[in-house]
Parts: C-alpha cells; sequence; structure tokens
C-alpha cells in the first residue's frame, strides 16, 4: 500500500499538470475566437485522440512494466509542452484570433498531444491498483483515487483561469512543463516490485484485438457495461463542448474558474466516501441509482439562468462522478485476469471515448445554429421563453435539459435488461 500511495501522489502531479493546461487551453480558445464552434471542436479533437490511442495504450500497458510506462508517459508530456511554449512563443500575435488560421489549430493539437500522452498513466494506474492492493480493499483504494484526482481537479480549476488570466498561455504552459518534470523525477524514484511481465500470447507485441475483445465478450454483461458507460460518454460530450461556454455567459473567466476549484470539491467527496465505505455487495445497483440521481440533476441545473442553480445542480453532478468510473474499475480489476487488464482498459477507454467526439463535434453547431437561434429569434421563445427565459445561454441550457432526460430514459430501460444481471451475479 504505500508504493500505492507513492504512486497516486505522482498521478496527482501529473494529473494537476495535464488538466491545468488543458482547461486554460480550452478557456483561451473560447475567449480568442468568441466561438462555440472552437470548443466543441478541441473537444472533439480530444476524445478522437483518446478513442484511437487507448487500444495501442493498453498494450503498452500489458506488454511493458507498468512503472516503464508511466515513466515514458510523463516524458513524452514534458516534451510536447516544452515544443508547444516553443511555438506559441515564435508565433504571431494575432495567429490565434480566427478559427481559420491554420496556426490556432496547429498549436492546439500540440498541445492536445501532451495531454493525451498522460493517458498511458491513466491505464496503467488502476492496473497497479491491481497489483499492489488487496482484492477486498481495491473498491475504497478506487474511491481514494478519485477524491485525488479531485483534489487536482480543484487546483486545476482555480489555477488554470487565474494563470490564464495574469500570465496568458506563456505562463501556463510553463507552469505545466515545470510541475511535469518533478513528476518524472519523483516517479523515477518510487520502487515497484514488479519482477517480470506475463504473456498469455506468442506474440507479445501485437496489441491482440480480438484476444481482448474475446476476454471481455466471454464475461457475461461485460460488453454491456461498457456500452451503457459509452451512452453516458455520449452525453457527455456534450457538457464538455458546452459547458464552459454557459458557465462563461453567466460569469466572468476569473469567477468561473474558481467556481470549477469549488465545485471539484464533489470528486473529493465522492472519491473519500467511496474509499471509506466501499460500493456495496452489488456495485451494479449502485451504478444505476447514481445515474438516476444524475440525469433527474442534469434535467433540472439549468432550468433558470442562475449561477446558483448552475452551482447546485453541478456539485450533486459532480459527487456522483467518481461512483461511475470506481464502480466499473473495480468490476474490471475482479473478472478480468491480470495479464489481459491494461488492454481491457483501454479497449474500454476507446470504445467509451468513441462515443463523445461524436456528440461533441456535433453538438457546437447544433447549438449553435439551432439550439441558440430557437431560444433568441425563433419559436422557442414564444413557447417557452416566458418561463425558461431566452438568450445564447438558454439556448445551451435547452441541450442540457433534453440530455438528462435522454439520459433518465436510457438508465430506466438499462437496469431492466438480463445482461447486468448477469454481470451483478459474476461480479457477487
Amino acid at each position: 500500500m504505500k508504493t500505492f500511495y507513492h504512486l497516486l501522489a505522482n498521478s496527482f502531479i501529473v494529473t494537476v499538470a495535464n488538466t491545468f493546461v488543458w482547461f486554460a487551453l480550452t478557456f483561451w480558445v473560447y475567449l480568442e475566437t468568441q466561438s462555440v464552434i472552437s470548443t466543441s471542436i478541441i473537444s472533439g479533437l480530444f476524445l478522437v485522440t483518446t478513442a484511437v490511442s487507448s487500444i495501442w495504450f493498453g498494450g503498452v500497458v500489458d506488454h511493458h512494466r507498468k512503472k516503464s510506462a508511466m515513466l515514458v508517459s510523463t516524458l513524452a508530456t514534458l516534451i510536447v509542452f516544452i515544443a508547444s511554449l516553443v511555438f506559441y512563443s515564435l508565433a504571431p500575435a494575432d495567429a490565434f484570433k480566427s478559427v481559420a488560421n491554420p496556426s490556432l489549430w496547429l498549436f492546439l493539437f500540440l498541445v492536445l498531444l501532451g495531454v493525451i500522452a498522460g493517458n498511458i498513466r491513466n491505464i496503467a494506474m488502476p492496473t497497479m491498483t491491481t497489483l499492489l492492493v488487496k482484492e477486498k480493499e481495491r473498491d475504497k483504494a478506487n474511491g481514494l483515487s478519485g477524491a485525488v484526482m479531485g483534489i487536482s481537479f480543484a487546483i486545476s480549476s482555480v489555477g488554470s483561469g487565474l494563470m490564464l488570466a495574469n500570465y496568458g498561455m506563456t505562463g501556463v504552459l510553463t507552469l505545466g512543463i515545470t510541475v511535469s518534470a518533478i513528476a518524472l523525477i519523483h516517479l523515477w524514484f518510487i520502487p515497484v516490485n514488479e519482477k517480470k511481465i506475463v504473456h498469455t500470447e506468442d506474440k507479445p507485441k501485437d496489441l491482440d484485438i480480438k484476444g481482448t475483445i474475446k476476454i471481455v465478450a466471454g464475461i457475461p454483461g461485460l460488453f454491456a457495461l461498457i456500452f451503457f458507460t459509452t451512452f453516458n460518454n455520449f452525453l457527455g460530450g456534450v457538457f464538455m463542448a458546452l459547458m464552459d461556454a454557459y458557465g462563461l455567459s453567466l460569469v466572468s473567466l476569473q469567477v468561473w474558474g474558481t467556481l470549477w476549484g469549488f465545485l471539484s470539491m464533489g470528486f473529493i467527496v465522492g472519491g473519500m466516501y467511496i474509499s471509506k465505505y466501499g460500493l456495496g455487495q452489488n456495485p451494479l445497483k449502485t451504478l444505476f441509482l447514481v445515474n438516476i440521481i444524475l440525469w433527474i440533476d442534469c434535467m433540472f441545473f439549468t432550468a433558470q439562468p442562475s449561477i446558483v442553480l448552475l452551482t447546485a445542480g453541478m456539485i450533486v453532478y459532480i459527487c456522483l462522478v467518481p461512483f461511475v468510473e470506481a464502480i466499473e474499475h473495480t468490476i474490471i480489476q475482479k473478472v478480468v485476469p491480470p495479464d489481459r487488464q491494461g488492454r481491457v482498459f483501454g479497449f474500454a477507454q476507446s470504445v467509451e471515448s468513441a462515443a463523445s467526439p461524436v456528440s461533441s463535434f456535433a453538438i457546437g453547431p447544433i447549438a449553435q445554429f439551432i439550439f441558440i437561434p430557437f431560444m433568441t429569434t425563433g419559436k422557442g421563445v414564444e413557447l417557452i421563453g416566458s418561463w425558461f427565459g431566452t438568450g445564447q445561454g438558454r439556448g445551451i441550457a435547452l441541450v442540457f435539459t433534453l440530455a438528462g432526460i435522454l439520459g433518465l430514459t436510457t438508465t430506466l430501460i438499462a437496469m431492466r435488461t438480463k445482461s447486468y444481471s448477469l454481470l451483478a451475479k459474476r461480479y457477487i
């Protein structure tokens, strides 16, 4: 457990660096271009890159020592962040003002690669939990991981907005580089007792996608769990694409960044609850209960243009998010052989991430050209404008409400299917 805590602390440091840079980048591109489409596109690019790379990253984790994979991941992030800072410093002052300028997208993609490189660690860490933590304690360990990530999220939320407002992207990238370098040095000195790498196949360098799919398909209900999370991520793409734009329509950048620091405490609360009490004997039952509350919450937290209502709703939402990830991790750690877990985690992340780009890419233009006009000059003003409100922010709010209705309906249907019943019995 001592080694686990050291690795968790190191993951905290890296997550601070990566989320700090990514949050600041999202704020920055919206403020530079004033385009909702630009934020939806970069969110979509992030998710597409995650989906494409995760299966390969899972193979990297399974075919190498976990610590070595984490070291390479951190080093790659550090190198790309340095390259991003050089590119930004050499670009003309007005190169990033227009979404039509190639320099903007080249810079965004370069920073994205640095953040995505950290995904190897996200796959390696739950396999480290399997290696270092006893089975009965893994749900609590996963909850603790969620709490620690919540702390890093809170720090990044507040820090990115304030750093961006005062020092620009130069300051953001400089801090990201510094923190990544510290994490790399710290990880180097953490001893991990992983004497050998166990392979079940004759060609360990192959990604073995067919074998991974066979393992997943051989466990009743595991595909169903992954697909359920995939659908949730499909709706989650809506939030990634539009939440910053909606929040910034209500408050300033400094207030929004600080508010996210407060909201991020929800990750800590949810993660600490799991670390103390676990997930219960039937984690799937907990998963469905959490989703019912989550989607009802999403139906109402933008019902009025109120930062107080948004804050209250987002606190509930964020407190529940750690449960979803901890449940999936705990189930996979128990029902999947350890030598396959990297690939299964990578496969799950790839499939689940593939859904969000669809909604993220699509929802920006849909909101910009359908829902926003609907609530500014269209029929929505007459139909619901008197109580729902009108304007750009209300068009975005309507998208959130509809996403909540769709998510609740899907959850109620899914919990009655046979697949989830079989997986629950397999876990118990």
